[in-house]
């Protein structure tokens, strides 16, 4: 293998549902997996822990269900994330997953984590807008989650790399998207659910929900930033279905299989249609700059004194103390 390549590994599989424990296991039985197989980052799909909730987009308010959810979400502070960054470093490979979080006072988030060869937690970020009902059970990011791009040392021949995410359809987001590109990325996770086939032309569903609109969201973002993207989802088989009681529901109604792909700067898949699995691609990282000589859209292809972005980073803090009164 030429050791000048980024050896990646994208997951398509199926998390244990609702099942915090039994979800960390498998996370890292797959990074022991990758590392195995040579690969020096591994990526996972949104709430890949402990799983998607997809029962809200048919019920949207259910207590008992939203309250095992909560149960089984992952705490930034706990040993089942330092059991994910041992496994980093053990296996020195980094690793760029999304998780359900669970805050100190309850309140859950669509997060994304990545973590070092060196075991690290380099970046946790908060997806700043749930879509639509998941704003039932989520709740927003702030300003700091606008950060969603680090620095790798792989070390060796491969060096640093800037690695990045997003979930979802903050693929749909033009500030957002521009404003990522702008922290100059390499490597972009495009995380997502499990995603159905679209029903046709007459069918009801939006399209850019379907496997098919998701995947053209992450080709675009290949092309508009000029970088890899992993585009990851996860699988959903009947077990979802029966831990979700979504048999009724408008999705997850049916087994849901994975559609994760590796695309190149140009917006080409490098890898085919895989079953469960682990799916892998060498990346040659020079291929980021021939795309970039026909389009850098922070670059030489922009015009600032036109168009540009502003941008508040600060935190919203729920409590602001007002400075005390002075005597004139």
């Amino acid at each position: 293998m030429d050791t000048s390549l980024l050896r990646v590994a994208v997951t398509q599989a199926e998390p244990e549902w609702l099942n915090l424990n039994a979800t960390i296991e498998k996370t890292v039985r797959l990074v022991e997996e990758a590392a195995a197989n040579g690969a020096k980052l591994v990526a996972f799909p949104e709430v890949w822990i402990t799983g998607y909730p997809g029962w809200i987009w048919s019920r949207a308010v259910d207590p008992p269900m939203a309250t095992k959810y909560t149960l089984n979400a992952l705490s930034v502070e706990s040993k089942e994330m330092e059991r994910i960054r041992r496994a980093a470093r053990e296996n020195s490979i980094a690793i760029v997953f999304g998780f359900a979080e669970r805050s100190p006072t309850d309140s859950v988030y669509i997060s994304q984590a990545i973590v070092s060869p060196q075991g690290e937690l380099l970046l946790k970020r908060r997806k700043i807008k749930p879509t639509h009902v998941e704003r039932t059970l989520f709740g927003d990011g702030s300003g700091p989650d606008l950060n969603n791009v680090v620095e790798i040392d792989f070390g060796g021949n491969i060096g640093k790399v800037k690695v990045g995410t997003l979930a979802c359809w903050e693929h749909t987001q033009p500030l957002l998207k521009y404003h990522t590109y702008t922290q100059g990325e390499a490597v972009h996770i495009a995380m997502w659910p499990p995603l159905p086939p679209h029903g046709g032309v007459t069918a009801p569903e939006h399209w850019a929900l379907s496997a098919e609109g998701c995947l053209s969201l992450s080709q675009t973002y290949a092309v508009e930033g000029g970088k890899f993207v992993l585009h990851c989802t996860s699988v959903a088989s009947q077990r979802a279905v029966d831990a979700l009681q979504t048999q009724d529901g408008m999705v997850f109604n049916s087994p849901i299989s994975g559609q994760s792909c590796v695309l190149a700067p140009d917006g080409r898949r490098l890898t085919g249609p895989a079953t469960e699995s682990l799916i892998y691609a060498d990346l040659d990282l020079t291929m980021i700059v021939t795309s970039r000589h026909l389009i850098d859209v922070v670059g030489h292809y922009s015009r600032p004194d036109l168009l540009w972005l502003g941008v508040d980073k600060s935190a919203k803090d729920y409590v602001v103390e007002k400075a005390a009164a002075t005597d004139d």
